[in-house]
Order: structure tokens, then sequence, then C-alpha cells
């Protein structure tokens, strides 16, 4: 067995350094309107940076999550080679038990921690007792989209004509005698517009940079095709269903929508930056459309009116394409950055990909049922929405701990970015400023989790190298808590308490 300060030093060594290496990413917080203005005013500030203070100022694109060497490396241990104390079980319920009285945590908080390897609970408190998640959510989103869609899927975002007629042009297949009668003809031809449709995959992090290129490409095309004048529609009929989130307009979520750029941000400088609140566009499909139809003329292809809704021929050939990065970065980048728009996409190319309606419900639908398939406890989930800004959503922190433990099945290693997309405490994502009191400083370097915030509504959970060596797994939600910041407090603690 490993002495405490041993483990500890060797886990918190690794992360440390894993850490520094790729550098710090963007910080943000699901918070709903009702959230204090101060607290949103300071996240908004912090996304201008991507969160983190780099020299120089500027935007910054946040990097993948690091990799946790010190808990993968933990995942391929036999399991008779790690023996977690025989009394870890009393020790645990001794010290989380007096903290989760803390009034801090609002007057009945949860609580779950399970030995990964195993699977046993090793402490549990209102564990199979359902209650808002917060952001803590998108673990559940992240658990079904790696499983349904697989960790190598990309999303596509597509332009496609049904007018072929200039290739007839070029190749003179198709033609008459008649149809060759001399270049006046011809003229009259060229001012025939060609009609195409920029299709909506679903991307919530297509980009400028991504757009430009689809734009650059399908001009190149259009070329080939000798069209030089064309009808630009924009077709988002992937999606069902209300747009907005039930919310309501908010910074930290665009309306859901098949196609945007830069998640219908309006402050330019924060189009690229992902994962914290700014103010958002109504119409972000009609934006991207807009903005294709310029990066188009820059190109010489000339269009003849502003872009209109419109959906795709069903026997349309595709111009070009632009993919995501793969699912298993877009998970990362989730968790990390608490990225709303990420987790309502990933929701719905869950349930595009099992059949049913790309919508909240046919979303909720389809997660719970692949989360039944997995064999987790979803008894009591109500999973609204893959954000976790829907107050109505319902998790206990039981299922939250199998979920993780899930990720870390040795059977399953698709799953595993849920693992390496947890932020670090004290350095990446939403954990980047916490963890940093005498009663939590502990758990820095150590505790990789997802937070939750809401108003009234905090919540925590990740993972952790416990005694004897052991990666623990721990949830912890609080309701009618009095004040965001002593509850997050009160949660670090907690979870500290688990690494010493």
């Amino acid at each position: 067995m490993l002495e405490p300060k041993v483990w500890q030093l060797t886990a918190g060594s690794a992360v440390f350094g894993l850490v520094l290496a790729a550098g710090a990413v963007a910080m943000s917080g699901p918070w709903d309107s009702g959230q204090r203005k101060a607290e949103r005013d300071w996240a908004a500030a912090q996304s201008r940076t991507g969160g983190a203070h780099h020299p120089g100022g500027g935007v910054r694109v946040p990097a993948p999550a690091p990799s946790a060497a010190g808990v993968l490396a933990e995942l391929g241990a036999p399991v008779e080679s790690l023996s977690a104390p025989a009394n870890l079980p009393a020790d645990l319920r001794e010290t989380l038990g007096p903290l989760l009285g803390s009034p801090d945590l609002g007057p009945a908080p949860a609580a779950s921690v399970v030995d990964v390897a195993t699977g046993e609970q090793l402490f549990g408190q209102r564990a199979d007792r359902p209650m808002t998640p917060a952001s803590t959510i998108k673990i559940a989103t992240a658990v079904a989209a790696l499983s349904a869609l697989g960790p190598d899927h990309r999303i596509a975002t597509t332009v496609v004509t049904a007018d072929d007629k200039r290739d007839d042009k070029n190749t003179g297949k198709g033609k008459s005698d008649d149809d060759k009668t001399d270049d006046k003809t011809e003229d009259k031809a060229d001012e025939s517009p060609t009609e195409i449709t920029l299709v909506g995959g679903g991307d919530a992090t297509l980009d400028r940079k991504s757009l430009r290129a689809l734009a650059h490409d399908t001009a190149r095309a259009l070329r080939d095709r000798g069209v030089h004048r064309v009808t630009v529609r924009f077709d988002v009929s992937l999606y069902s269903g209300p747009r907005e989130h039930p919310i309501g307009p908010n910074d930290n979520i665009a309306p859901v929508t098949a196609l945007m750029t830069g998640q219908g941000r309006l402050d330019d400088s924060a189009r690229d930056s992902f994962g914290g609140p700014a103010p958002r566009s109504g119409d972000p499909a009609g934006d991207a459309a807009d903005e294709f139809a310029a990066l188009l003329r820059e190109g010489g292809v000339r269009t003849t009116k502003p872009p209109a809704l419109g959906k795709a021929p069903k026997d349309a050939d595709r111009l070009a394409v632009t993919r995501s990065r793969p699912v298993s970065a877009l998970v990362e980048r989730m968790l990390t950055n608490s990225d709303n728009d990420i987790g309502e996409s990933l929701v719905r190319q869950v349930a595009i990909k099992t059949g049913r309606p790309a919508s909240f419900a046919g979303a909720q639908q389809a997660v719970q049922a692949e989360l039944k398939k997995l064999k987790l406890p979803v008894g009591g989930a109500l999973l609204r929405d893959g954000s976790g800004l829907n107050r109505h959503d319902r998790i206990t922190s039981g299922l939250l701990t199998a979920l993780l433990a899930r990720a870390a099945d040795p059977g399953r290693p698709e799953l595993r970015p849920v693992l390496t997309g947890l932020p670090v405490a004290g350095f990446s994502g939403t954990l980047q400023g916490r963890y940093t009191d005498g009663d939590a400083i502990t758990g820095s370097g150590l505790i990789r989790a997802k937070t939750g915030t809401l108003t009234g509504v905090n919540s925590l959970a990740g993972t952790v190298v416990g005694p004897g060596g052991r990666l623990l797994a721990f949830a912890f939600l609080a309701e009618e808590a009095p004040a965001p910041d002593t509850a997050q407090r009160a949660l670090d603690h907690l979870s500290a308490e688990l690494a010493s």
C-alpha cells in the first residue's frame, strides 16, 4: 500500500506537469438569468481572453483538455494490485458526514463516492435522490454521445446543388445543335443563377476559419462547373422543435439550430472563444449564411440576393464539406469549458443516430435510452437538455458516479474522453480559479471534476486517486444553497478530503 504522501505527490506531479504543458483553457459557468450580475460580468470578462491570463492579451481558442496520465495509468492496473484500506468507508462517513451538514450546502445535499475499479459505493448520502444537476449533466451527455456516435465521428456542414446545367454547358453533353447556336444564347444562359444550399449538420464549433475554407472549396467547385453566379439558400431542417432553450434568451447559449458560426456570438472579439457567456444573435443560422455568401463573393462568385431559408433537394450533388473535430475532442471541450452549445449539439446528434427527432424531447429520449443500454441506474432521471441549464433536469449522485465508473471501464475505451475532459482543480477550465483556500488547496492538481452552477444549485462530480492508490469517483449535489461562492468552497473542501 502506498503511503498517503507518496501517492499524493506522484499523482500531483503527473497532473501538474501535464497541465503546465497543455496550458490553461477557458473558464465558463452555466449561470441562468437569475444569477447575480456581478458574477456573470466577471465570467464574461474572463471569457474575452479565453479564461486565462495570457501575456499580450488577445483571443485564444481553448486547447483540448490535458490527458491525466496518473489517472489513466490507474485504469490499467489489475484490481487486485490496488487494495483500498478496509476502514475507508468508515473513515469517509466520519470525514464527509459532518462536512455535508454545512449550511452552505443547503438543507439536504446528496453525495456518492465509488471505487471505480470495483464499482463499490464507499459512501452515500441521499445517493438515489434525483436533484437538479446543473452542468454536471454534461457527463451524461458525454457518455451518451461517445457511446452512440463513437469517439471518431465528425459532424459535417455541407454545400449542395441540384442544378447541373453548367456541367452540360462545359462538356456539351445533353445539348442539341440548336442549344449551341451562338455566343448571345450562351451569354443569356449565363444570366440564370445556379441555386446552392448551405446545409447545417449541427456543428456547434463551426468557426470563421472553417466557414472560409468551406466557401473557398465551394467557389472552386462552382468555377469547375463554369458557374459564377448563384442564389444561396440555407437548410436547418435537421433540427426540429423549439429553437429557444427553456431558459429563454441568455448569454450562455445561442438559439439551438443546426447551423451557426462562433456560437452566434455578437461580440466579434469573443466569436472564436468557446464556453463563456456573451451576447448572442437571435438568428445564428441566417447570420452564418450571410457570412458564407460574403465569403463566396470574395472568392469571385456573385450572389443574386440575400440568402433565404430553404430545404436542400433530395437529389442534390455535394459541392463542398467541412467537418468538426472528432466527438472525443468535442466532449473534452464541452466538459472542460462547460460549453452549453456543444452540449445541446451532442444530444441532438445522439437523437439523429438513434432515429429520433433532433429536438429537446427527442434528445431526452435518445440519451436516456443510450444510458439504459449501458445498464446505468437511470431511475428518476430527467434529462430535459444536454447542457444542464434546464432547472427541471433531475439526476442522482449515484448515477453521476456510475457514469464516471463506466467511463473508466477497461471494456469501454471509447468513453475515456469523459475522464480526460474533466477540468483539473486549480489549473484548467471551470476549476481554474478554485481550490485556493486552506480547506481545499490539498486537492489542487489532484481533483478532476465537472462543475455545475445555477441560482441556488451547486454540484461537483469527478475523480481523484484516493488512499491505497484507488481511483475514486465522487458526486456532490446541493440545492437551495444560500450563496454560490460559499457553496463552491464547501464542495471543494469535500472533494479535497478524498485526496488527503
